[in-house]
């Protein structure tokens, strides 16, 4: 392939890895005057997670958290503009239903990417480099090599599956071991299986097993579910924990000490990491039906950390450590196929090193993500998208703050603020009162 030099255009913004939070970005950006952005994807196409596309799964948010609405209730880009346009606005409100199908939001995304001029797919960026107040983006296109020439950028590479250290030794063992991520793609293969383990805590992995709990009858195999919480436990989504999902609570978490946030993440899973109470109820209910008929062939376990797994090529199964933290006991588990609903983490992308000179990092190496969300040494050059959860707080991948994250990116990028900015929109307060006769005191001091 041939390869071509850089011209004279200069971007104002290149967007690297287009998801939902920088395909949103795309959209808000597209009717500014004068803001010129690229967005580039590796990927052909825009397709999220397609290998957890099951046909009853729903997005935890409701439809209000879309790409746009949020910031912008007008923009043509809206998932209500969206179900207009492709004929489904009525049979939307009819179901009556805020929460969009998984498959619904990502046909709804395709539709956005395809009518903007500035997302480029088939685009693999393979070096950054920084020269002179510009960033240089060695890109590799579907027919050729380039480079582009932008002032800030934004990155927005998501997240990669997480495989526990326990399973780096079976994950290419010859044994069937799979992210759910992948789960769709190799389902008619787990359920040749005699035997199926799923690992995990969250909505992934309930709404795997609960799936193949409703086979478990026609395909013969023994099902296991095993997490190292302590419950199968619900997403909390009362509305005064819902409040914690905005730009106070984010105010409030980035004061705090860096020690601090990261012991309140780890408390705060059940915030953003539960599952659907329904579908607890769902699961509970299909169990109880199928009892009916004698005991189910299956096993739940809580309290499970997982320290060991081993395949053996000679029994065609893996075993599977555990240790029950509670009890304070090792127990295994034989099974033929696990499937590892582990969550995703973040992932720097290798191009970064071109430009390290050029972040921001905090004392554990990791990124310093400022308020407004900058990375950059310089202000206002380098921001992030889903990479400062230990910086703001269990909201990060929350589709909802989508559009908040973005209109403040835009705000700081533009200088002015094309999209209102929400400064304060709950009931409480998260920090101590302040004490108004504290702060006479010191003004008269001063």
């Amino acid at each position: 392939m041939s390869t071509h030099e850089p011209d004279s255009k200069i971007y104002d913004v290149a967007g690297i890895g287009v998801g939902p939070f920088n395909l949103g970005l795309a959209a808000l950006s597209e009717p500014l005057d004068g803001l010129e952005c690229v967005f580039l994807e590796r990927r052909e196409s825009f397709d999220w997670h397609p290998g957890m596309m099951l046909e009853p799964a729903h997005l935890q948010v409701p439809f209000l958290a879309d790409l746009v609405t949020l910031a912008d209730p007008t923009s043509k880009y809206s998932f209500l503009n969206f179900l207009k346009q492709t004929g489904r606005l009525y049979r939307f409100y009819i179901r009556e239903n805020f929460y969009p199908l998984r498959a619904e939001f990502n046909q709804y995304c395709q539709w956005v990417a395809g009518q903007l001029r500035s997302v480029r797919f088939s685009t693999d960026v393979l070096d950054v480099a920084y020269d002179d107040g510009v960033y240089r983006l060695s890109v590799q296109g579907p027919d050729c090599a380039e480079v582009l020439r932008a002032r800030r950028l934004v990155l927005g590479t998501g997240t990669s599956p997480h495989v526990p250290k326990a399973c780096a030794g079976i994950v290419d063992g010859g044994g069937l071991v799979l992210h759910n991520a992948d789960y769709l793609l190799r389902k008619s293969e787990l359920q040749s299986k005699r035997s199926i383990t799923i690992v995990g805590s969250g909505q992934s992995a309930a709404e795997i097993y609960y799936e193949l709990l409703q086979e478990i009858d026609v395909h013969g195999y023994q099902l296991n579910w095993v997490t190292r919480s302590g419950r199968f436990f619900p997403l909390e989504y009362t509305k005064l924990t819902l409040e914690m999902t905005s730009p106070d609570y984010v105010d409030y978490f980035h004061s705090l000490p860096p020690e601090q946030r990261d012991s309140l993440i780890s408390s705060q899973k059940n915030l953003y990491k539960g599952i659907n109470s329904e579908l607890i109820d769902s699961i509970y209910d299909l169990l109880y039906t199928k009892s009916l008929s004698g005991m189910v062939d299956t096993q739940l376990h809580t309290h499970s950390s997982l320290t060991v797994a081993e395949w053996d090529p000679a029994t065609g199964s893996h075993t599977l450590q555990f240790r029950h933290e509670e009890h304070g006991r090792d127990y295994s588990l034989d099974t033929e196929a696990v499937v590892l609903a582990t969550g995703y983490s973040y992932k720097e992308p290798g191009f970064l090193g071109g430009i390290e000179d050029r972040i921001r990092r905090d004392a554990k190496g990791r990124f310093d993500v400022a308020r407004n969300y900058g990375i950059g040494v310089e202000p206002g050059e380098i921001f992030v998208q889903n990479a400062e959860l230990h910086t703001h707080g269990f909201v990060t991948p929350d589709l909802g703050m989508a559009a908040y994250r973005n209109s403040c990116i835009l705000r700081e990028i533009t200088g002015e603020e094309p999209y209102p900015v929400e400064r304060s929109i709950a009931f409480q307060q998260f920090g101590a009162p302040v004490d108004a006769s504290a702060e006479l005191v010191a003004e008269v001091g001063a």
